[in-house]
């Protein structure tokens, strides 16, 4: 569903996180290298939807020879749980990258963590739907207490 007008989101007081994860095929003739790679991050979308305790709060993704998912979580403490937990997919999908790919440059993976709390990060989304931390957290419309991003900014806690 498309929002008409100018929408924001919102922060709760303690924050989230924002997590930026992916992968980059260097050598596409290697099948047999990067699409195990790529198959591993719907295993672990799957595992984090059946558990919505574990923090993930949804995300969204692009897909091309540089693959992204852009995911929300409650809190980095909630993602660095996840990526460290024996019951969870994340570690196996990591030692068999290491065993299979290493070092070998076929197959690139990345991915970059942000704290964001309120106050220090500004959204602001026209004629969208519901997106990035708008839709993982509070969703509200543009006011004229919030017409700007300095307005945004200034504001230091939940509606």
């Amino acid at each position: 569903m498309v929002f008409d007008g100018r929408w924001t989101g919102r922060l709760p007081a303690e924050g989230g996180a924002v997590f930026l994860i992916g992968m980059r095929v260097n050598k596409p003739w290697r099948v047999d290298k990067w699409l195990p790679v790529a198959s591993a991050m719907p295993r672990m979308l799957v595992h984090l939807g059946k558990h919505p305790e574990l923090g993930f709060l949804g995300g969204h993704s692009w897909f091309g020879r540089t693959t992204i998912l852009m995911s929300y979580w409650r809190s980095a403490e909630d993602l660095i749980n996840f990526a460290a937990a024996k019951e969870a997919p994340h570690l196996e999908a990591w030692k068999a990258y290491n065993r299979a790919v290493g070092a070998d440059g076929t197959v690139g993976v990345w991915h970059e963590t942000y704290v964001v709390k309120p106050g220090q990060a500004d959204v602001v989304y026209a004629n969208m739907p519901a997106f990035g931390l708008g839709a993982a957290f509070t969703h509200e419309q543009i006011t004229k207490d919030s017409n700007s991003s300095r307005k945004r900014l200034a504001t230091a806690g939940p509606a």
